[in-house]
C-alpha cells in the first residue's frame, strides 16, 4: 500500500507524517469534545450540553449554579482526565518503541510501581504535605525506577528485552512495599493512599490541573522532537547507528520523557492501567507505525479513553461510582489477551 506522506522541512526541524494525520487528529479532537461535554453534563445536577457550551464560553452568566458546578466541580476533573490519559498515553508509545515491543506499558515495566511507591509513602508518612509535592515524589520515584532499570539493563548497551523483565522483578518489589506500606500506616491516611491507588479523577480541582501542565508544556513536545529518533531506534541500535543516531544518548533522553509524563500522571490520578497500551495500538491501526504521527495520535486516543472511562464509571452504576482506573482495567485486560494470543500467532 502507498503511503502519501506530509513533509515539513525547517532548519531546526523535520517532520515527516501521514497525509492522514491531520484529518483523524481533528475527528478525534471532535469526538473528545462531544466526551467531554458530555461527562460535565451528567451527574445529580445534571446540565444540558447547549448550557455546558455557552457557559465555558462565558455566553451565559444568568445562572450561577451552572457556572459553579461546571467551573469548580466537573471541568477541572474531565480535563484532569483529558491531560493523564494524554501523558500515559505517549509514555506508552515511547516505552512500546524503546523496547521494540508492543506489549510494553509503563505500568507493566515498573515505572508506574516506582511512581505509586513513591506518592503512596508521601500520603501515608507526610499526610499534611502540600499538594505540588505529590507529582514531584512521584516523578522522583519513577525517575529512580527508570534509572535503575536502565542501568540493570546494561550489557555493553542497554537490552530492550532485559528492561522489559527486569522492570516486571522491580515493579514486584516496588508492589510488595507499597503493600507494607498500607498495612502498617495510619488509617485515614491508608484509606486515601488506596482511594489514589484505584486510579481515579474524583474530586480533581483547578490546583491538580495547573500542577500537571507544566509537565506536558515541556515533555510532549520533547516527544515530538524525539520522535523521529524513535523511528530510528524502532529500526534497531546497529541500524539506527547507521542513521547517525546517537543510540544511548536519544535513548536515555526518551526513557526521562516517560518517565515524567507517567510519574507525573500517576501522581495527579492514582494508577490508571492499559492506557499506555491500548492508545498506541489503536493508533498504529489508524495511522502507522511513524512515530511523528503516532504520538499526537495516541496522545488523544488516551486523552479520549481517560475521559470515556471517567464517563462510565460516573454512570453505570450511579449513584455509586467506579474509578476510572477500575474501568480502563475492565476493558485493557481482554485486550492484552487479545493481543498476548495475537503476537502469539504470528
Amino acid at each position: 500500500m502507498k503511503v502519501d506522506w506530509l513533509v515539513i522541512r525547517s532548519p531546526t526541524i523535520s517532520f515527516r507524517i501521514d497525509r492522514r494525520v491531520p484529518a483523524i487528529l481533528l475527528c478525534l479532537a471532535a469526538v473528545i469534545v462531544v466526551a467531554m461535554v458530555m461527562n460535565i453534563s451528567r451527574g445529580e445536577y445534571p446540565i444540558s450540553p447547549l448550557d455546558i457550551v455557552k457557559t465555558v464560553l462565558g455566553l451565559d452568566t444568568g445562572n450561577r449554579d451552572h457556572a459553579f458546578v461546571i467551573h469548580n466541580l466537573r471541568l477541572p476533573r474531565t480535563l484532569v482526565a483529558f491531560m493523564v490519559g494524554v501523558a500515559l498515553a505517549i509514555s506508552g508509545t515511547i516505552f512500546q518503541g524503546i523496547t521494540r515491543n508492543p506489549l510494553a506499558d509503563p505500568a507493566f515495566i515498573g515505572i508506574n510501581s516506582g511512581a505509586s511507591l513513591a506518592a503512596v509513602t508521601v500520603i501515608v508518612l507526610f499526610p499534611s504535605a502540600p499538594i505540588y509535592t505529590l507529582p514531584l515524589s512521584a516523578f522522583a520515584g519513577a525517575l529512580l525506577m527508570g534509572g535503575l532499570i536502565y542501568w540493570l539493563a546494561w550489557n555493553n548497551g542497554s537490552s530492550p528485552l532485559l528492561f522489559i523483565l527486569i522492570g516486571i522483578g522491580l515493579s514486584a518489589i516496588a508492589n510488595a512495599f507499597i503493600s507494607l506500606m498500607i498495612t502498617f500506616g495510619e488509617i485515614y491516611s491508608v484509606t486515601d493512599a488506596l482511594v489514589w491507588l484505584a486510579g481515579s479523577v474524583y474530586g480533581r480541582t483547578w490546583e491538580q490541573v495547573f500542577s500537571l501542565l507544566p509537565w506536558l508544556i515541556i515533555f510532549i513536545p520533547m516527544a515530538l522532537t524525539l520522535a523521529r529518533h524513535l523511528n530510528a531506534l524502532n529500526l534497531g541500535d546497529d541500524l539506527a547507528k547507521g542513521l547517525g543516531t546517537r543510540v544511548e544518548w536519544q535513548r536515555a533522553l526518551l526513557v526521562l520523557v516517560g518517565v515524567a509524563l507517567a510519574g507525573a500522571s500517576v501522581a495527579t490520578a492514582g494508577n490508571i492501567s492499559f492506557v499506555g497500551l491500548i492508545a498506541p495500538h489503536i493508533g498504529r491501526q489508524l495511522v502507522g507505525p511513524n512515530h511523528q504521527g503516532l504520538i499526537p495520535t495516541a496522545a488523544l486516543l488516551g486523552g479520549m479513553i481517560v475521559v470515556v472511562a471517567d464517563f462510565l464509571g460516573r454512570t453505570l452504576f450511579a449513584p455509586i461510582e467506579i474509578p476510572c482506573g477500575v474501568v480502563t482495567a475492565a476493558i485493557g485486560a481482554p485486550y492484552f489477551l487479545y493481543l498476548l494470543i495475537s503476537n502469539r500467532k504470528k
